[in-house]
């Protein structure tokens, strides 16, 4: 006999086992199916600094378990599994996996979403040795140093923000000659003394030994190479939502992202999306884990009235 869920988490990040947690000690029967390990792109981050309750930091690996363990301590359960496909249409969703097909009653959503990266030889090796993807989580690291930050948009703009408060100097490098990001970001830059631009560059080599210390840069227009020595590489070159699984049956914003509001709910009737996957404005983890807390409670209200 196939077993019929209260409730599919798809992805075991941070909102996805905060949506198995609070399912499970409502009664609810969860099951969190996971290709890889808890934690999701937190996993990555060496040290979490900004996730309340941990005055010293957390590597995300740890947190990641210690969130799969607190569910599963209520009843959650884990299969690692691939998800292939799914029919999310019907009264009973169908989840396809590379272990067999699992049923539910609601859907959470919880697939993340990627830093777009910069494709070049050795971008893994240096992932978290100087190169990063996100100012919130690793700016601290470089408290008086020199940074770098590539991109031109606004997520590019803030993020450099972000470190001219805490790097001695930030240095944006763009492929163009003026920033995409929006003017409201202009006059802050233009009062940030220690914020400096290198226009119509691109990243060609990322240069260190061990760990990285400087970028290797082309003139896009000339074709002039140069080299240049930093401390730290922020990438912020736009993400990649992990939708492509739901583009089929639930809405999705120009970007590729599900959309739904603060309340998590998606086009279709009990499917919920939360954490990077989601429309919102700000992706950390504390807010991935508010979108947890809140799709539990929505498919709670969902089931008791079907």
């Amino acid at each position: 006999m196939k077993r019929i869920y209260d409730l599919l988490v798809i992805g075991g990040g941070p909102g996805g086992y905060t949506a198995a947690l609070y399912a499970a000690r409502a009664g609810l029967s969860v099951a969190v199916l996971e290709k890889l390990s808890a934690g999701g792109q937190m996993a990555l981050t060496d040290t979490v600094d900004n996730y309340p309750g941990f005055p010293e930091g957390i590597d995300g690996f740890s947190l990641g378990e210690n969130m799969q363990l607190q569910a599963e301590r209520f009843g959650a359960v884990t299969e690692l599994a691939e998800v292939l496909d799914m029919d999310l249409s019907g009264k009973e969703k169908a989840v396809h996996t590379s272990e067999g097909t699992f049923w539910g009653k609601t859907v959470v959503i919880s697939t993340g979403a990627s830093p777009r990266k910069l494709g070049l030889p050795n971008e893994e090796f240096y992932t978290g040795k100087g190169l990063h993807y996100c100012a919130a989580c690793d700016g601290m690291r470089y408290k008086g140093k020199t940074v770098a930050v590539l991109g031109g948009g606004d997520s590019a703009v803030a993020d450099a923000l972000a470190l001219a408060r805490i790097a001695e100097k930030v240095i944006i490098v763009h492929r163009r000659d003026t920033l995409r990001a929006t003017k409201v970001y202009h006059q802050t830059l233009e009062e940030a003394s220690n914020v400096t631009f290198l226009w119509n560059s691109e990243v060609t080599e990322l240069l260190g030994q061990g760990k990285l210390s400087g970028i290797k840069l082309k003139h896009v227009q000339t074709g002039e190479e140069t080299e240049l020595s930093v401390d730290g590489v922020f990438v912020s070159i736009g993400r990649e939502p992990s939708s492509g699984l739901v583009k089929n049956y639930l809405e999705l914003d120009e970007r590729g992202y599900i959309v739904a509001g603060e309340n998590t709910a998606t086009s279709l009737p009990g499917v919920y999306a939360v954490g990077d996957v989601r429309t919102k404005k700000l992706r950390q983890i504390v807010t991935a884990v508010a979108d947890g807390a809140y799709a539990a409670y929505a498919a709670e209200e969902y089931i008791a009235q079907v």
